[in-house]
């Protein structure tokens, strides 16, 4: 009878056993992370009784953790991918509706700054209308700088949830190599594990997961190792390796991520740190936010330098050369922290070409030699000579002017657009110092006999260089035997240009007239047209600078020319391609991550299909273990009805 009694027995502890697991399952369906168990029974090793074997019950060999792990890799996958492009999507997304706003964006601003420019030609002697155009000015500087600053609130943004994610993958990674040491140490038998623990610490997986995308690998006794990228690690067995972050050595507003080792900080390069929140983030600011800042700056530097080049070329109120009208911009020069002590080699760098300008960053080494500047976009390279010779090198529209002595191994980064927009001032602030009129007139006696005309007369860049600019009046004569014109500035060649064809008259020599060809000196350009008599004077004068508005007129014109781009793009055209590749990036990203929630929803359920927990299963496994237990108890019952009746039988 005792057999038959302890048969019983295993029966209702194997029964228990199966009611304590559902009920396990049952109260923790809801518990994120929670892979569901089932009692796995055998039976115990029979009994010989030389007419064959008799069973003596049935044991509990493991309590099973439904987990697969092939699933459970596609869902950390998914999810990685999912919170990457909502992080990207949730903060494109504000440059996009920035941007693309009809009051606060750009494009309203450029075109009353240039409404402004033409009203004041329209009256280019009043002080009102140049007033007027002084405010538009100032109102357009206001936008450009106003963009900048919600750019670069967006970039201390990524600065805060890159600090916010490190910590978290900090805190999670020491977390998880807690639970490897917990779980190393109650996983004596290789068959028998702490089920709830390796939840929590795949939970905890999970979640790091969607901070930056992980590789999981198998440890001993049970432990999981987790890395990142290319294989940096976070957990090593028990141990986890704390990521850091700090500033870039060339940009010390910018944030990196890296490891702390004694004594310094490892930079990571940002292109191996993928998927997740953390990843997403770095992807939008290398990504978009970058491109956004430096467009907006080409755009910026291209108007400021492109204006100040044709200002420069007027003549104010009283008759004075035009000056700068914004600011010059200066392009971000960082000098590398790891740079030597014993350089003294100083950079600074201005934006003067607005048609070879980039939106490319650059970096500059010293190779013992010379400077090389390598374009960062497609790693076309340029060298400085040093030392540099006058004028300055100029380099995609940027100029060097390099002083000092470099050391091995200097390295520098120049950005040349990516601070432009919020350095966009107004220089002047006197409406009368407005170049609206050219520095030259034309003029043709009364006295003259011949039916010939003369242009206005223009000039070019040629004329600011050293004594080009007119000195006094040029008095030209025609002379009738020769077919030429004379009187022109000793010292200065005579450039004529018939039909694009050019004939260069050195200084002093008589140029052959033609009419309505183009005639140039000294940065002067003018014409005549018909047919001068003998002795009949065209004369070039300096320019009052009352009532003329040709220079206004070219300032104008700026409006619709296709400067930016190597002389592919005005400036509404930039800022509608700007918004064009903000918008479309944000779309792809918003599609994208519809995708995403799709391919996550999709693989949570296969995983779920596994792992989950049924609840109308286990209430089924309930009545299931329920039946069980009061059938081994009938079995033990009957054990002691029939042990009491050999009792009763002996007495």
């Amino acid at each position: 009878m005792s057999s038959l009694l302890s048969i019983g027995k295993t029966g209702l502890m194997a029964a228990q056993a199966g009611l304590a697991t559902t009920g396990h399952n049952i109260t923790n369906a809801n518990v994120p992370g929670y892979n569901r168990q089932v009692v796995i029974q055998g039976t115990t090793a029979p009994v010989s009784t030389g007419v064959g074997f008799i069973g003596t019950g049935t044991e509990v060999a493991q309590i099973k953790r439904y987990y697969d792990d092939f699933l459970n890799k596609q869902l950390l996958g998914a999810q990685a991918n999912q919170a990457s492009l909502d992080s990207f999507y949730g903060q494109i997304s504000q440059i996009d509706n920035l941007l693309a706003d009809t009051t606060v964006g750009l494009s309203p601003a450029l075109q009353g700054f240039f409404d402004g420019v033409q009203q004041a030609n329209s009256s280019p002697s009043s002080n009102a209308a140049r007033s007027a155009m002084l405010s538009s000015a100032e109102t357009l500087a206001a936008r450009f700088t106003g963009l900048s600053s919600r750019l670069q609130e967006l970039q201390d943004g990524v600065t805060s949830s890159v600090t916010a994610s490190v910590n978290q993958i900090n805190s999670y990674a020491t977390r998880i190599a807690d639970l490897n040491q917990q779980i190393a140490s109650l996983s004596l038998d290789p068959n028998i594990a702490p089920n709830d623990l390796l939840d929590q610490r795949d939970q905890l997986i999970n979640e790091l997961n969607k901070q930056v995308k992980v590789n999981v690998t198998q440890g001993d006794n049970h432990m999981l190792n987790v890395s990142f990228g290319t294989g940096q690690p976070l957990v090593v067995g028990n141990l986890a390796q704390s990521l850091a972050t700090g500033f870039s050595d060339t940009d010390p507003g910018r944030i990196v991520v890296g490891y702390q080792t004694p004594g310094r900080f490892a930079e990571l390069p940002d292109n191996v740190i993928t998927g997740g929140q953390l990843g997403g983030t770095l992807q939008f600011r290398n990504g978009a936010l970058d491109q956004a800042q430096n467009k907006l700056g080409q755009i910026a530097a291209g108007l400021a330098t492109s204006f100040n080049a044709q200002h420069k070329l007027g003549v104010d109120l009283n008759g004075a050369p035009g000056g700068n009208f914004f600011n010059d911009i200066q392009a971000y020069v960082g000098y590398d922290r790891d740079n030597s002590s014993l350089s003294t080699l100083d950079i600074q760098a201005k934006v003067v070409d607005a048609g070879a300008l980039t939106t490319s960053d650059y970096d500059v080494n010293f190779n013992g030699t010379d400077l090389i500047v390598t374009r960062k976009s497609d790693g076309f390279q340029s060298t400085i000579t040093l030392p540099t010779s006058t004028p300055a090198p100029v380099i995609d529209g940027v100029e060097y002017n390099i002083t000092g002595t470099p050391a091995d191994g200097d390295h520098f980064l120049v950005r040349p657009t990516y601070t432009a927009a919020s350095q966009m001032q107004v220089a002047i602030t006197d409406p009368q110092k407005i170049a609206l009129a050219a520095p030259i007139s034309t003029s043709v006696p009364s006295t003259n006999t011949g039916k010939a005309t003369m242009s206005p007369g223009a000039v070019d860049s040629n004329y600011l260089l050293p004594g080009n600019a007119l000195a006094g009046p040029v008095n030209l004569t025609y002379d009738a035997a020769t077919n030429t014109l004379n009187g022109f500035p000793a010292g200065q060649d005579v450039t004529v240009t018939v039909n694009g064809t050019s004939t260069l008259y050195p200084a002093g020599t008589p140029v052959t007239f033609t009419s309505g060809a183009n005639i140039s000196f000294g940065g002067v350009n003018f014409s005549v047209t018909g047919q001068p008599a003998d002795q009949d004077k065209f004369n070039i004068l300096n320019s009052s600078g009352v009532g003329d508005n040709r220079n206004g007129v070219l300032l104008a014109g700026l409006q619709n020319k296709n400067i930016l781009d190597g002389g592919k793009t005005n400036y509404q055209a930039g800022y509608a391609s700007l918004t064009n590749f903000v918008g479309n990036k944000t779309r792809e990203v918003q599609i994208a991550s519809t995708a995403a929630d799709t391919a996550v929803a999709q693989a949570s359920a296969a995983q779920q299909s596994v792992s989950g927990v049924n609840l109308d299963e286990e209430a089924a496994n309930l009545i299931r273990y329920q039946q069980a237990y009061q059938a081994a108890g009938k079995v033990m019952q009957t054990a002691t009805q029939l042990f009491d009746v050999l009792l009763s039988i002996g007495a």
